[in-house]
């Protein structure tokens, strides 16, 4: 009996940490998409910053939304699939890309610019690069403090 108790503590643990780890990676994918946000803002001249969250959070949506809706799907918060820095990268760039369009036409759906072609493909581009880079430094922070504290566990 004393195996079962300790069999459910153990499935217990293991889920919580699970869902700990899945709430701070969605937590901190928001975070990387607001500071892109801001950072864009800011290179705009347009308003920034902490007295502008509203609207750095809506400017960051569309590219949140492709991301979560894709992403998931991809596997970029399956634990045996971003496991390890270079899992994480990996797999945090290729659902990037692939959630990507989703993002680039939910902003135009959003927000009407009057872009050029060249305008629209100069944007496109600094925004698979900004994000890719956004999210795989904060997803590869994330893998290597999550190595580093199994290790120090282990």
């Amino acid at each position: 009996m004393a195996n079962s108790v300790e069999t459910v503590d153990t499935v217990t643990r293991r889920q919580s940490a699970a869902l700990w780890r899945t709430v701070a990676l969605v937590a901190g994918d928001a975070l990387a998409f607001l500071v892109f946000a801001g950072v864009g803002r800011r290179q705009h001249g347009e308003t920034s910053g902490l007295g502008a969250v509203g609207y750095v959070a809506w400017t960051a949506l569309p590219f949140a939304l492709g991301w979560f809706a894709v992403s998931p799907w991809l596997g970029a918060y399956r634990r045996r699939l971003t496991n390890g820095v270079k899992r994480m990268l990996g797999r945090t760039e290729l659902a990037w890309v692939a959630s990507y369009p989703v993002a680039v036409a939910l902003r135009l759906l959003f927000v009407r610019d009057a872009l050029t072609p060249a305008q629209l493909a100069t944007f496109a581009l600094v925004i698979l690069i900004a994000n890719a880079l956004f999210l795989g430094i904060w997803r590869t922070a994330f893998a290597f403090i999550e190595g580093a504290v199994s290790h120090s566990r282990a």
